[in-house]
Parts: structure tokens; sequence; C-alpha cells
């Protein structure tokens, strides 16, 4: 629990000692959540609910790592209409990217090549390494990329790259398309 909150244990006992995070101490003192409880306090205090909660039936979760705040915000407000299926975890930097995805292993994320500390290559290699276990699928939004860098990509396992020039619904399509793949397999 303290993981998913990611707070300290005994900030989780507090929690629920002073009433904040609904649960009850076991006779040998330590103290448990029901996982609907916990649910309950992620969704009112407006944090993600991870997959292992069974989170809200049938929700994708996407993280989109995005330094540019006009079009984060756009593609997050086009989602909500168009796709309300989908929970949008919103970075602006690959660091904070990295983090949001291990805390959430979402179903999809989609990133800007170029962010302020690493490239859409840098982000990507640290998210295929075999200890991180990524299972999303990841597509690649930008306004241009280097020579080499598509083929890079690519050899990383990205199957999606598309340009910013395209619109925003290339991007929503590919990302229904990367979404649906993944519930067919």
């Amino acid at each position: 629990m303290a993981r998913v909150l990611q707070v300290t244990p005994a900030t989780v006992a507090s929690w629920i000692d002073q009433g904040h995070l609904k649960g009850h101490k076991t006779p040998t003192g330590r103290r448990r959540v029901a996982s609907a409880d916990l649910v309950a306090f992620l969704t009112a205090h407006g944090m993600a609910v991870p997959n292992e909660l069974g989170k809200s039936g049938g929700r994708s979760t996407v993280v989109v790592v995005e330094d540019d705040p006009g079009y984060l915000k756009a593609l997050a407000r086009t989602l909500a209409r168009e796709a309300p299926e989908v929970e949008v975890i919103e970075t602006t930097t690959g660091m904070d990217g990295l983090l949001e995805i291990g805390r959430v292993e979402p179903d999809l994320v989609v990133m800007d090549y170029a962010l302020p500390d690493l490239n859409a290559v840098q982000l990507v290699e640290r998210l295929v390494d075999t200890s991180k276990r990524l299972t999303a699928q990841v597509i690649i939004v930008t306004g241009g990329l280097p020579a080499t860098a598509e083929n890079d990509l690519r050899r990383l396992g990205v199957r999606a790259i598309v340009n910013k020039a395209d619109g925003m619904w290339v991007v929503i399509e590919a990302m229904r398309r990367a979404l649906e793949s993944r519930k067919v397999a």
C-alpha cells in the first residue's frame, strides 16, 4: 500500500489511525485496507489507480510525456471528449514520465521525441530494459526526428511514429489502434 501511495508504511498507518484512509487493525497490530477503500482514496485524491487494484472497469491508462503545455492540454482535452474510457496521466519531462510509467504500469505510453531532459530514444532504452518489464506500447508524437532516430526507435520496438503536423486525430487514431491491439493480445 505504501508503494502505491508513494509514502512510508508509517504514514499509511497514521492515515488509517486518524481515519483519513478507511482500514482496520488486525489482532496482531497490522493495518489492513480493502482494495475498494484504497481505490476510493486514490480517486478522491486525484491519484492514478494501478492496474493491480482492478481499476475502473475496462479503462485504459495512457501516460503522455510532452513538454509543450499547450499541446499536452489539447491532447488531454481531446482524449477526455473522444475517448472517455482512457485515463490520461500527464508528464512534461522524461524523468517524470519514467516515474509515472513505473508507478501506474500504463496500457500505452505517448511521448514527444524532444524532451527537456531526455530524447525519446534515451527514454525508450530505459523502458525496454528487461528489469522494467514494460508491457505497454510506445507511440512517438513529434514535430520532427533526426535522421537516425527513427531507425533507433524501430529497433527498440516502437511501432508508431506520428507527426504532430498530421493533426490531433491521427494521434488519437494511432492511440486507439495501439490500445485495441493490446486488448486483442
